[in-house]
């Protein structure tokens, strides 16, 4: 995993020379066949060009082309014609003293020997490209020097260096991330700087440094989210820290503690393989680290390489097919498929992923099913259902254990801030249920369609209110407008509705409310961001409302803004859940919440009372709480 320093640059010249507008237009064509995976046909026309700029004279423009040439072969995987290249553009960069043109070819020329396996000269490019860098202060180059070299040194079997240049490289990054920027660009950023924090777990682990590790890992997680609560969280009236840092172990266990929660935090390792004589990434290991309320850490690691291996598939693929087989793409008002939740089809996805996820540290867990376990996942396994998950046996992980999730560690410490010394009046709720349902197009040109009017969310919305003492709003009345005058003034809020995720830029995500005037009627993810929000429960009883762009900073989407918004527990679902057993589950937990406070027991018990009536897991093990029980 490399930053690969990039030359792709435009070429620019005041020449108005034909030959330069056919070869700057042949140039750029190549970088627009390169951004779109035609390696082939890039290095076509990058040749094309070089052989122009050859002939006249153009030495810069050449030395640009070279690199370019370099970076084409090096992912087409012929490494020994991108040194090639990337040699003869480093020789056109110190000929005109171009000191950035050169630390990109140094830079390049490392990770080439790299994949060669000659870690050596790997680290010598690395470091001339590092020196570079910093003499000219170009501090997204030192990153990526600092990562690659790291890299190296651990390929290796250096250690000590590796671990020392990865600390160092993770400064730089985090230093560019307090930059000021917008929480949309932080997020982007660090999803680019992701692979470092990986790579440093792997170190640190190899020298049996576990708990250094896990500091590592949770370092390299939500860190713009936790940015963004900490500019919202107040602690005794003083402001918190806008730029706070990452938990210590000891902070870690204290979390645990106060959380009175097992805590299980995963880490997907990718690794370079040769694989059909080619180099590439591919998933390693699964890192698990957990951490009791009594302080205790433990860590184990799961081999993730028999997955593509033996089995032709990968973690990712798994998550996604255990969610299939369980009727995870159904949607609520729509067509039900009928599930055998008994099926050869069903259970076998659910016990791969259990065996992975759970089996290795089952023996770790609480055997009292009330006692909380709080899953921290990481990218698809945000998307994993958890409840579902089945052992040898085929007893579901939900009728073992009572089930949270986080984004991080570090953000259930902010959650629990968010709602320490409040106490929740259940009676004084927003409940919202059925709206006339807007037109909406969920394709970019293509004409909306009026969402399908849900009967069932309407009766879940009255007898939900019934049991609270609360007034509802359903139909024409549950307008947007209504709905943002109301709140910011509730305990809790509850909707029943249609939702859809964004799953490319996260933000778009919205709950359908009745359109008026000029309103759309949708109440996406970023307007939610900006809002204040006082209620102590958000309870999103729609299709999909977890989901969102899965990130190295979490899931974008309607969770993340609520509670970014200041909502300590939002409850949401993570796939498309029937009508009828959505509206039986959201009574039940609300019955449930009327005899003990504990959000997350009554999820439970709502779940296990579900099970019963709609046996199917796709029916009932939807639903997730995340944040504060």
């Amino acid at each position: 995993m490399f930053w690969l320093p990039s030359s792709f640059t435009c070429h620019s010249s005041l020449s108005i020379s034909t030959h330069f507008e056919r070869t700057n237009r042949t140039f750029n064509q190549g970088y627009q066949q390169y951004q779109t995976g035609q390696l082939e046909a890039a290095l076509q026309s990058w040749q094309q060009a070089l052989i122009i700029y050859q002939k006249i004279k153009d030495r810069q423009a050449e030395g640009t082309v070279l690199g370019n040439l370099g970076v084409a072969y090096f992912f087409l995987g012929d490494y020994k014609k991108a040194i090639e290249h990337h040699q003869q553009s480093l020789a056109i960069a110190l000929e005109f003293k171009d000191r950035n043109s050169e630390g990109k070819a140094l830079g390049n020329l490392g990770i080439a020997y790299f994949q060669l396996g000659d870690y050596p000269k790997a680290i010598e490019y690395q470091q001339q490209r590092l020196v570079i860098a910093r003499e000219i202060k170009d501090r997204l180059g030192e990153g990526q020097s600092l990562n690659n070299l790291g890299l190296a040194f651990y390929k290796s079997g250096n250690l000590s260096a590796a671990e020392k240049t990865l600390f160092d490289g993770i400064k730089v990054w985090e230093y560019l991330r307090n930059i000021k920027l917008p929480d949309h660009s932080k997020v982007s950023l660090f999803d680019t700087q992701s692979s470092i924090y990986r790579t440093l777990q792997q170190v640190l682990i190899a020298q049996n440094k576990t708990d250094a590790a896990l500091e590592v890992a949770e370092r390299g997680r939500a860190r713009a989210f936790v940015e963004l609560l900490a500019s919202r969280v107040s602690t005794n009236n003083k402001q918190v820290d806008k730029s706070p840092q990452a938990p210590t172990i000891a902070e870690i266990k204290e979390i645990a503690k106060q959380q009175n929660a097992t805590l299980i935090q995963y880490s997907i390792i990718y690794d370079n393989f040769k694989v059909a004589g080619k180099q590439q990434v591919e998933e390693s290991d699964l890192y698990i680290w957990v951490v009791k309320p009594t302080g205790e850490v433990t860590f184990r690691k799961v081999d993730l390489k028999p997955l593509w291996q033996k089995d032709n598939t990968t973690l990712d693929e798994l998550v996604t097919n255990s969610r299939n087989r369980i009727g995870a793409g159904r949607s609520r008002g729509g067509i039900v498929a009928s599930v055998n939740p008994d099926a050869a089809t069903v259970k076998t996805p659910l016990q791969k992923l259990h065996n992975i996820l759970i089996r290795d540290i089952a023996d770790l867990l609480p055997k009292n099913p009330s006692e909380r376990v709080i899953f921290i996942p990481q990218n698809s396994l945000f998307l994993a259902p958890f409840p579902a998950l089945r052992d040898e046996s085929g007893k579901y992980l939900m009728e073992k254990h009572t089930i949270l999730t986080a984004p991080s560690i570090q953000v259930l410490d902010f959650t629990h801030h968010l709602e320490q010394g409040r106490t929740t009046n259940y009676h004084n709720a927003l409940i919202v249920g059925n709206p006339t349902m807007p037109v909406v197009s969920t394709e970019p040109g293509k004409a909306g369609t009026k969402l399908i009017p849900l009967p069932g969310a309407e009766v879940e919305a009255k007898t939900i209110a019934d049991l609270l003492k609360a007034k509802v709003i359903i139909g024409k009345e549950a307008t947007k407008a209504n709905i943002l005058q109301s709140i910011s003034k509730v305990d809790v809020i509850h909707l029943a509705t249609h939702g859809w995720a964004d799953d490319y830029q996260g933000l778009g995500s919205w709950i359908a409310l009745a359109p008026s005037g000029k309103d759309d009627g949708l109440l996406t993810a970023e307007e939610i961001l900006d809002l204040k929000i006082n209620a102590q429960l958000v309870v999103l009883s729609a299709c999909e409302t977890g989901k969102g762009k899965l990130s190295g900073d979490g899931v974008i989407g309607l969770s993340r803004s609520l509670i970014s918004a200041g909502v300590p527990s939002v409850l949401v679902s993570l796939w498309q859940v029937p009508d009828e057993p959505t509206q039986y589950l959201m009574v039940e937990f609300y019955k449930s919440l009327q005899t003990q406070p504990d959000k997350a027991l009554a999820l439970r018990q709502a779940m296990l009372k579900t099970k019963e009536k709609f046996p199917s897991p796709g029916d009932w093990a939807a639903f997730t709480l995340i944040g504060e029980r």
